[in-house]
């Protein structure tokens, strides 16, 4: 159960990272997109760590 909260934290964040250049015109498979999909993993892996812990 432990890296389960962790995995999906990955995917949940790296998803909806992945999607925010949307908002503002750029294209879903631009450069930005993969650098908010990198910042959306990290805060998925960080938010999936810190419900694990509590």
């Amino acid at each position: 159960m432990d890296t389960k909260m962790i995995w999906l934290g990955l995917f949940v964040g790296s998803t909806v990272g992945g999607f925010v250049p949307l908002l503002w015109g750029d294209g879903a498979f631009s450069l930005s997109a993969v650098f908010t999909s990198a910042a959306g993993g990290m805060f998925g892996i960080w938010l999936g760590y810190r419900m694990m812990r509590d």
